[in-house]
This record gives C-alpha cells, structure tokens and sequence, in this order.
C-alpha cells in the first residue's frame, strides 16, 4: 500500500512515516500542494490513501483536496486530512468536499492507525 503525506512540517511527515512504518505502508511525501499534485500524478495509479494537511504556505490542504476531488485521474483516491485545524465548520467542509476521515493533531500512533483503517474500509486490517 503506498500513501501520499502532504504537511509542510517535516517532522510531522517523520511522525507520519514512523508510524505507517509499522503497517508496512510505502510513503511518498509532498512539502506542499504544488509538489502533492507533481507526486499525484507520477504516482496515481499507485497511491492507496493521501494524508493531508490543512495549513500550508501557498495554498491550503482544503484547496487541494478540492482539487484532487475535482480531477478524474485522483478523485476516486482517499484523502485523510490530518490536522492541527480541530474546528467543528472546518471538519464538516472538508467531509462534504470529499475527505474520507479527519484526524486532529497531536494524534497517537493508534489513532492515526485507526482512521487510516477506516478509510481503507479494512476496520482491523489494513
């Protein structure tokens, strides 16, 4: 399984990678939305899941999941956003736009399993 980790934070993608480590998942990283939308499309075919977050230079992870939602190569891609950006509205705009799951930072290793499980449809397995 290959996930696409979009956060500007390179230490929150070192967080992210340490734990899908441990489920065995291949990352492909992305320090923003221009360079998520690069990776998207010279991997597509591959990525299973993009963890997404929403507060990045340049343009937000809200537009970007609009963007990819909106393009036939990747809308039918899961997209997680994983954020620091907890507000009822936020979380409601984001699930209407298409995210599969939302899950507010600081997360536990646990916590981030189990939604990427979720959005995998796999509950226990991924």
């Amino acid at each position: 399984m290959k996930l696409l980790v979009v956060d500007d934070s390179m230490v929150m993608r070192k967080i992210i990678r340490t734990a899908t480590d441990m489920l065995q998942m291949e990352i492909v990283e992305a320090q923003d939305g221009a360079e998520a939308m690069e990776m998207l499309l010279k991997f597509h075919k591959e990525i299973n899941l993009i963890l997404l977050d929403w507060n990045m230079p340049e343009k937000s992870g809200y537009d970007i999941l609009v963007e990819i939602k909106e393009n036939e190569l990747y809308k039918e891609i899961p997209v997680m956003m994983v954020t620091t950006e907890g507000q009822k509205a936020n979380i409601i705009a984001a699930v209407q736009a298409g995210a599969c799951n939302y899950l507010v930072k600081p997360f536990s290793v646990e916590e981030l399993e189990v939604k990427i499980r979720e959005c995998m449809g796999k509950g226990g397995n991924v």
